[in-house]
């Protein structure tokens, strides 16, 4: 199956688009120049995360990749409805719909690395639904009540598609209701995507909407490498994370064997997903997860291995739902630049 390339619209039901997530970290002429090569070496989407404290701004850094590309999709990935208002995200949404014409799309979660360390706690599933509902009203030029009078943004040039992460059975179900599209965190095997896909439907059947109009969006963490065994180290951390955030029932199901539970270590700042220092991660993750889980865990929730494997990998995911995957380089606070001339050179070429 080819894969959808630089040029194709990135709404094609039929072909897999390939997007990359850029950490904004660092300044912006250089995130700028990073969704250029991004482009050039022939991915459709360029994601960028949100998190104040960890990164630089979301909206700013799109607007700085607008002006440096010309065709590649550009994406939110993902923002809040905590940290920044429905309406404030409305008025950037429009300011970059200006700007890169039919290339933006945004996913909102509960917050994640943007609230863990300010006290908010996670957005609940009732003001995800009206947060989602504002976005969609006030973008359409309709005036909308947050409960103290109607507001209406002016100059409002339609809403992109907006999507929404998820990863537990009740989140992947409800956004299947509200989502123009999901953005999966579940895993990439048969059985754990096939479940996560289906949950998603679910909800939209019983939202009465087509399920099949709400697009998947496949998260998994990448890296290329000609010996899986040797680099295993680097998902280690993944691995841990994911244990702490309930999910080491998932990972037994799949082969996957952690010998003690996984805590939080004053090694690892902020946490094991976004930790500053990779390598103490790693030490602190290898004393419960050995190399047998992790090589496991990379054949099962990452794409991970050669140019022939990934692609092979791809067609798979594809084949169980996906519409696109969306790949990440390990570590926050580097930018991807040898995952984006990896896949270039023996992926996506």
């Amino acid at each position: 199956m080819p894969l959808l390339r630089r040029g194709d619209p990135f709404v094609d039901k039929d072909r897999p688009l390939i997007g990359i997530r850029i950490p904004p970290c660092a300044p912006a002429p250089e995130l700028a120049a990073a969704a250029q090569r991004a482009e050039r070496a022939g991915f459709g989407a360029a994601w960028f995360p949100d998190s104040q404290l960890l990164w630089r701004d979301v909206w700013v850094t799109l607007a700085a990749a607008a002006g440096a590309t010309t065709g590649i999709q550009l994406g939110a990935a993902v923002t809040n409805f905590e940290t920044r208002h429905p309406s404030v995200t409305a008025s950037a949404i429009r300011t970059l719909q200006e700007m890169a014409p039919g290339r933006l799309a945004v996913g909102v979660g509960a917050g994640s690395s943007s609230i863990k360390h300010i006290g908010t706690p996670p957005t609940r599933r009732s003001h995800l639904r009206t947060g989602f509902d504002a976005l969609r009203t006030l973008l359409a030029g309709d005036a909308y009540d947050f409960g103290s009078g109607a507001g209406r943004l002016r100059d409002a040039v339609g809403a992109p598609p907006l999507y929404m992460a998820a990863s537990g059975p009740r989140n992947l179900e409800f956004a299947g209701e509200v989502a123009d599209g999901v953005m999966v965190l579940s895993g990439i095997s048969e059985k754990l995507l096939t479940a996560a896909i289906g949950r998603v439907r679910t909800g939209a059947r019983r939202a009465g909407r087509d399920p099949d109009a709400v697009r998947i969006i496949v998260a998994a963490f990448a890296h290329v490498t000609h010996d899986i065994r040797r680099d295993c180290g680097i998902v280690k951390p993944l691995c841990a994370d994911l244990v702490l955030r309930g999910a080491g029932q998932a990972l037994a199901e799949e082969g996957i064997d952690v010998t003690g539970r996984p805590r939080e270590d004053p090694r690892v700042y902020p946490d094991y997903r976004h930790a500053e220092n990779w390598d103490d991660a790693i030490q602190v993750a290898g004393e419960v997860i050995d190399d047998d889980a992790a090589v496991r865990f990379a054949e099962r929730f990452c794409v991970v291995g050669d140019g022939a494997q990934i692609r092979r990998r791809i067609a798979e995911i594809t084949e169980f739902g996906a519409d696109e995957i969306y790949v990440q380089g390990v570590g926050s606070y580097d930018l991807p630049l040898q995952l984006i001339d990896d896949f270039g050179r023996e992926v996506l070429a």
